[in-house]
């Protein structure tokens, strides 16, 4: 799909979502360097948004902008003939204040975990594997610092980059039916946490007592993208008595 509006000397290119949105790509990879622009740029649409504006969703490479389409064809502020110039033409003129550089400080979020056993089913299969003992899975799985790239797939579903390569570990075959919230999985070069009882196929190596999203709170979702997340391992008493 070619693009049908180029911005010039931008970091990103604005595509045509839906009559409701549009989509900025920033480039194809999953890299730190990219979190960084899109979350900076995220950060930086919600302290000035424009007329009309409702969300915007960060994902690895792009960030989607939400918007009434009805306020924006009518915001005299916004020059162009239609909704999607009106939109890009105003992010093209944000990206090129000085202001969108600056790094959107993220939270560290410290996330105790309980690995293996009734917790994490897969944990001996992914060591096997990759042979390793589980205690050195569950090392190099709570030594890294991760990043939250995007939330996706579920609400508060948070895909994290950082993990080490000797735990990338395709997908189960046949994805389970019930997935307990909490679960802390790997896919791939990522490992994620499920935040609702849901189905899915990630090889499951822990569980989280937190309540990673809750529809309540100000801010529903635990992570956000541009969150770094440290996994502390705990054993299955003090699991329970998180729970408690």
């Amino acid at each position: 799909m070619q693009p049908l509006t180029d911005l010039t000397n931008s970091v990103f290119t604005a595509y045509y979502l839906s009559e409701y949105a549009l989509t900025l790509e920033f480039g194809h990879a999953i890299s730190e360097d990219l979190l960084q622009k899109i979350t900076s740029f995220n950060a930086l649409i919600n302290r000035q948004p424009f007329t009309g504006f409702q969300a915007s969703v960060p994902a690895y490479g792009t960030l989607s902008v939400f918007y009434d389409p009805i306020q924006v064809i009518n915001a005299d502020n916004l020059p162009g003939i239609d909704c999607f110039d009106k939109v890009s033409a105003y992010l093209y003129q944000l990206n090129n204040q000085p202001e969108h550089v600056i790094s959107a400080p993220g939270t560290t979020i410290t996330i105790p975990t309980c690995y293996g056993g009734i917790y994490g089913e897969d944990l001996e299969e992914v060591a096997a594997l990759h042979h390793l003992s589980t205690n050195e899975v569950i090392n190099l799985h709570s030594s890294a610092i991760y990043k939250v790239y995007m939330i996706g797939f579920v609400p508060g579903f948070a895909y994290l980059g950082g993990m080490s390569a000797q735990l990338a570990t395709p997908r189960k075959p046949t994805p389970r039916k019930v997935i307990p919230a909490g679960s802390v999985g790997i896919a791939g070069q990522q490992t994620g946490i499920y935040p609702l009882t849901t189905p899915g196929g990630w090889q499951l190596i822990g569980r989280t007592p937190l309540n990673l999203f809750d529809a309540t709170r100000t801010q529903p979702a635990l992570l956000k993208a541009g969150d770094q997340v440290v996994f502390k391992p705990i054993d299955h008493h003090q699991f329970e008595q998180y729970c408690d």
